[in-house]
């Protein structure tokens, strides 16, 4: 018995040894904010199913009743991983919550026993609990802020972006090439979400346009794994205020048989079936119906002779021009370009493009007001564009 007793303590001695404290990585930040549902997202050193706690506005504590849960699920299970995605759904247009994370490390599997190790979570208590708006298309003004083509500069990237707080901004919009390639998943990270986290992602909604450049790299397959939409594809829309937003995915710039892409390019067939999906969603009651429409997309439809530029000229603008967009917001030149409602043969919209030192500030009321800044703060430019009759 003597014996027995020694081997079970030497038996159960590694897992002690080897259980440390599980850190919160990255995040969280928010994705697919919506009128009735939000995505909470971060990441983990260690395996962990994970959760998230929700509770009302207020000053009271956030423990001043038990909270719901809300678990990283899928197919009905509940997700063990490093990368922790809870969407939470039948939420309040226009409502602010605070919300909490949870991981708790999974150490592994004994039979249809799971051993578990700690847990990490966010503070509230030494800092008040991150909080969040849902969306509100009834909502008479928004205000957003774009960037672009910062190529992992997260120095520019904080000087655009940190004035940036739930007060002042409803929503920012990255639009493509937020990093020059994606060769692992960590590069999202390094290469500009640590720098939006910090700034503002926990609170402020944000919205990822797809460049060329986030389509290149080994890990660049897993760039949706980070930034998930209603559809389940890079294009999308959302309505937030009197905008309804379009968000298109431009693909790449050259042919998909250009030696760089190393025989891995389909774009042509994705931008086929991308015009599909934008031939029937500018034809919704909901698109129709809303006050304005922006269209968000990395490359513009003018201004090169390339490839990617003209087969979005080619599938994407004839449908747009009679969908009465009042403006095509674009990055890709690093170069400001502004072209009015008809100044282009083809295009019945105007189309400005940001240049890539530069953000814009918008905001959408009686009409619609963009200024671009750069690192600054100084203004460059204004647009005003006006409710079409």
């Amino acid at each position: 018995m003597k014996r027995l007793r020694i081997f079970a303590v030497a038996f159960c001695l590694p897992v002690l040894l080897f259980s440390q404290n599980i850190t919160i990585t990255h995040g969280p930040y928010l994705q697919k904010v919506g009128e009735e549902e939000v995505t909470v997202i971060w990441t983990t050193d260690k395996d962990a199913v994970s959760w998230v706690e929700l509770a009302p506005a207020g000053n009271d504590s956030f423990y001043s009743q038990e909270r719901p849960r809300y678990y990283d699920t899928v197919y009905g299970n509940k997700v063990v991983g490093k990368l922790h995605r809870v969407t939470i759904t039948g939420l309040t247009p226009g409502t602010e919550y605070r919300y909490r994370i949870f991981s708790k490390e999974v150490l592994g599997y004994e039979g249809h026993r799971i051993l578990y190790g700690n847990i990490a979570a966010s503070d509230v208590y030494s800092r008040r609990p991150y909080a969040f708006r849902t969306l509100d298309s009834r909502k008479e003004k928004v205000s957003f802020r774009v960037v672009n083509d910062i190529h992992g500069n997260t120095d520019h990237l904080r000087a655009l972006l940190s004035d940036v707080k739930r007060e002042n901004t409803d929503l920012v919009i990255f639009n493509g090439d937020m990093v020059s390639t994606v060769n692992e998943e960590e590069g999202i990270f390094r290469g500009f979400m640590d720098t939006a986290i910090a700034l503002f992602a926990s609170e402020v909604p944000m919205y990822y346009v797809r460049g060329n450049h986030e389509t290149r790299g080994r890990a660049s397959s897993s760039v949706y794994d980070y930034f998930p939409t209603p559809t389940g594809e890079f294009y999308y829309a959302f309505r937030e205020g009197p905008v309804f937003f379009l968000v298109l995915d431009s693909g790449e710039d050259k042919p998909d048989s250009d030696i760089e892409y190393s025989e891995l390019a389909c774009f042509d067939d994705y931008r086929s079936e991308e015009s599909k999906w934008l031939e029937a969603m500018v034809m919704t009651p909901e698109f129709r119906s809303a006050k304005y429409r922006i269209v968000l997309m990395h490359m513009p439809p003018v201004g090169s002779t390339w490839h990617g530029t003209r087969e979005v000229a080619r599938k994407f603008v004839p449908l747009l021009n009679d969908a009465g967009i009042d403006l095509m917001i674009c990055g890709h030149t690093h170069e400001y370009g502004f072209f009015g409602k008809g100044e282009k043969s083809g295009i019945n919209f105007p189309v400005l493009i940001n240049d890539d030192e530069t953000c814009l500030d918008a905001e959408a009321s009686d009409k619609i007001t963009v200024k671009t800044k750069d690192l600054t703060g100084k203004i460059l430019h204004t647009h005003t564009f006006y409710l079409q009759k």
